[in-house]
């Protein structure tokens, strides 16, 4: 449903859309992704109240990388897990660690499938961190170098990487790794050898 530049804006459109596919029996599930900066909005509040309201196929998922911005979590929520408040709307919230790749995955299908078979919403929030300033726009780092560092240590494809591999999935790995290697270099060699396009087609797919 494409993006756009408000805080949380995309909350109260899955939650129509949710709706739009409750009301025509569709089974599909509405997804809404979200930073933590979000979930002070108002429009976050409203959203999920109603979506628990009405039972909705929504689910609410809340990455929670500890800043807004430059503003640590903690300056601006007093509740230490944002999933807590799932239960002022009657609905189930939980937080997982959103690094494990696995974790992320069993909780998403668990949620889904709840929100298919008619239960209602759910919240996820997935703890994670943001590995770079927060936009090209404002590269410089506020953050403590030593948090960073140990964040780092727990990306998620090190962690899936030293799980695989502890299940005797290396070559496995290397197997895959040299296929996107591939991939890449073959992308990379048709836009070299590609003409530079029709400065008529700059229009094209714009709709708004």
């Amino acid at each position: 449903m494409g993006a756009n530049a408000l805080v949380g804006g995309g909350i109260p459109i899955a939650t129509g859309a949710a709706l739009a596919s409750q009301m025509q029996r569709s089974g599909r599930v509405a997804v809404a992704f979200f930073g933590d900066g979000a979930v002070n909005t108002g429009i976050f509040h409203e959203s999920l109240n109603l979506a628990a309201a009405w039972k909705l196929p929504a689910v609410y998922v809340c990455e929670n990388n500890l800043y807004s911005i430059s503003v640590p979590i903690t300056e601006v929520i007093a509740i230490e897990s944002i999933a807590e408040r799932a239960r002022a709307y009657g609905m189930p919230g939980r937080t997982v660690d959103g690094n494990d790749v696995l974790a992320v995955r069993t909780a998403a299908l668990e949620a889904v499938e709840r929100a298919r078979s008619g239960l209602g919403p759910s919240l996820i929030e997935y703890a994670t961190y943001r590995q770079r300033a927060h936009s090209a726009g404002v590269p410089w780092e506020t953050r403590p170098r030593q948090e960073i560092q140990s964040w780092l240590e727990r990306d998620p494809l090190l962690l899936l990487r030293r799980r695989l591999s502890e299940r005797g999935l290396s070559d496995r790995i290397a197997y895959l790794e040299q296929q996107a290697r591939a991939v890449l270099e073959t992308a990379v060699e048709f836009a070299r050898l590609s003409p530079e396009p029709a400065a008529e087609s700059l229009m094209e797919d714009v709709y708004a």
